[in-house]
């Protein structure tokens, strides 16, 4: 997870109370180096913002971004020799959500404003137009950075999820990747000719059959031998079944 550094200037464009928390003070951009001798001249109440918010975005998937929303003009605190950062019930730094602020030292006070959480992170998208029904390929897809906040849960990260899978929906080029957009792919159908195999220590044995059922990779499927006889086994490969042990 890289943490993109919040500047502080935009908490003053947003209506921020710091010259009311703190009377003289104001949010500074992130602090610089002035030579030797130089002090951080980051405010105490940034400053605390600031480590808050690194400490719980900690761990996100990705780079983040933070943006803050105005400050509810009907707050009008009192000074505070010190202010603490807080999340309220519920709340969860992902997407739009809400800080809360109290002053612990001085006239007890909480206040709330919003922010925007951003995770920007490499995820999967169709590469160019997809029909329904297509099986996906590394042609097919490419690595692109974006929002996670903005997509809802089963966005594809990696490849492996969706290779070889069968899309139930037509895409468009540049759409994210969903676990819910693919399906197992059909290996034997009712009907098929199919071989059926059976492997032990040190031997193999083979047959022609006919399958009496549908299945995809790793499913139970029902085929029927030339002799006549009806067995069950799991469909490892295109019209290629494995007779159970």
């Amino acid at each position: 997870m890289t943490f993109m550094p919040m500047r502080f200037p935009a908490l003053i464009r947003a209506g921020i109370f710091v010259l009311a928390i703190l009377p003289g003070a104001a949010l500074a951009q992130k602090p610089q180096e002035k030579g030797p001798g130089s002090i951080n001249s980051e405010p105490p109440a940034a400053r605390a913002i600031r480590m808050f918010l690194e400490q719980e975005t900690t761990g996100l998937p990705g780079r983040v971004a933070i943006e803050f929303g105005t400050l509810d003009p009907q707050a009008r605190p009192a000074p505070c020799a010190r202010v603490e950062p807080f999340l309220p019930t519920g709340a969860r730094l992902w997407g739009r959500s809400t800080l809360g602020l109290r002053c612990s030292d001085g006239t007890a006070w909480s206040a709330f404003m919003p922010v925007t959480i951003r995770v920007f992170a490499p995820a999967l998208v169709a590469g160019r137009s997809l029909p329904a029904g297509h099986v996906l390929s590394e042609e097919d897809y490419r690595s692109e950075e974006i929002d996670l906040t903005q997509q809802p849960a089963g966005l594809l990260r990696e490849a492996k999820y969706a290779l070889d899978k069968v899309l139930s929906r037509p895409l468009a080029a540049g759409q994210p990747l969903r676990r819910e957009y693919f399906r197992a792919r059909t290996l034997v159908t009712p009907g098929d000719p199919v071989r059926l195999f059976y492997e032990g220590t040190g031997f193999s044995v083979s047959t022609d059959a006919k399958a009496l059922g549908s299945a995809t990779d790793g499913e139970a499927v029902r085929v029927q031998t030339e002799s006549g006889r009806i067995v069950t086994g799991i469909a490892r490969g295109p019209r290629l079944v494995e007779m159970r042990r």
